[in-house]
């Protein structure tokens, strides 16, 4: 078994490796001129390393899982989505050293439940409908330390994972009980993650009715969400970073009540439509072999896609300039669609204008 020295420092190297990618990843690099230089190589030099080493504690646990089947897929959850914690962690490029070292290490564990949870519903044989939201309960526990704790299998998958789950929601409600403005964002966490946990048990509704759920789930939210295509909306809900933005603002000393709902309305249904649809945009031939649900398939033709998702790049860019701190925000955004759009997928599925035309969106 690999140590967790080497295990931190293959992420480095790959998420470096990533970052550098392709040519042009690096000239739009370039583009964001020295500030967001120097904000990038303290993510990479500084957030990662430490991310890595949270990983590799986390994957150490879940190597102890006693079933075979679910060890394999935390393992999977965590080897094959380590970008997932590493990029979810960005913000904390911002914060003072021992702030920042606090957010990551609730971020960590946070997003892991999210890997993981993702993994027994998409890829874990045998799981029942009706188990998908049970299991999403471990989110809203890990977020709200005055639930109650529930088992979490109750309706399957019925087998020992030795406390792994649990564990996690410990650790999450240990780290977020410390920061300085958790009762500020409390409820707005919860509120955001119900969403999220309500799109995973309709999106992995049977093939045949999956659409109509989903399609009838924004019909009751409409009126909070107007405007929208439903699939927008349900990409909307599919992105953990309002919960880390959130979290981002209770890790500061001091705190602008005003700012929650400010931050909240950008980044939930904004920046996390943009997320979604853009980790879509970039796998839809994967989901075209598998017959995934694909939220970019949904639009009429690949033209309005690229029309709609570009006008919500715009207008989340504007949200955020309306925040304080607004740089910081955008820096997140900026390097979100930097990642995806210029993926070697997009090359791969010759994308490359519809990639361009995006990146346009951010100036």
């Amino acid at each position: 078994m690999a140590s967790s020295a080497s295990i931190i420092r293959r992420d480095l190297l790959r998420t470096v490796g990533n970052v550098l990618r392709t040519p042009t990843r690096f000239r739009r690099l370039l583009r964001l001129g020295p500030a967001g230089l120097m904000r990038m190589t303290r993510f990479l030099g500084k957030i990662v390393p430490h991310a890595s080493r949270e990983l590799a504690a986390i994957r150490l646990r879940a190597a102890r899982i006693p079933d075979p089947g679910l060890c394999e897929q935390a393992l999977a959850s965590i080897d094959g989505k380590a970008y997932h914690v590493q990029g979810g962690c960005i913000l904390a490029t911002f914060l003072p050293q021992p702030a920042a070292r606090r957010y990551v290490a609730i971020i960590a564990p946070l997003e892991t439940i999210y890997d993981y949870l993702d993994n027994l519903c998409d890829r874990l044989p045998g799981v029942e409908e009706q188990a998908y939201g049970t299991l999403h309960e471990a989110l809203l526990d890990a977020l709200d330390d005055r639930r109650p704790l529930s088992d979490y299998y109750r309706a399957g998958p019925f087998r020992d994972d030795g406390g792994y789950l649990a564990w996690l929601v410990d650790s999450v409600r240990r780290g977020i009980s410390a920061l300085p403005h958790h009762d500020a964002v409390r409820a707005q966490l919860v509120d955001v993650a119900q969403f999220y946990a309500e799109l995973q048990t309709y999106k992995h509704a049977m093939a045949e009715r999956r659409e109509d759920v989903c399609r009838a789930w924004y019909e009751r939210n409409r009126e909070r969400f107007p405007g929208m295509y439903w699939w927008e909306f349900a990409a909307a809900c599919g992105s953990s970073l309002p919960v880390f933005a959130l979290l981002f603002l209770a890790s500061h000393e001091t705190l602008d009540p005003h700012e929650v709902a400010r931050t909240l309305d950008a980044y939930f249904p904004n920046v996390s439509a943009v997320h979604i649809l853009l980790d879509y945009f970039i796998d839809q031939a994967e989901d075209r072999e598998h017959r995934e649900l694909n939220f970019v398939a949904c639009y009429a033709t690949s033209a309005e896609a690229v029309e709609r998702v570009r006008g919500l790049v715009a207008t989340t860019s504007t949200r955020l300039r309306t925040l304080a701190d607004s740089d910081w925000h955008e820096f997140l955004l900026q390097a979100m669609c930097l990642f995806y759009l210029t993926h070697p997928k997009v090359f791969e599925q010759r994308l490359e204008g519809e990639s361009a035309e995006l990146l346009a969106a951010l100036g």
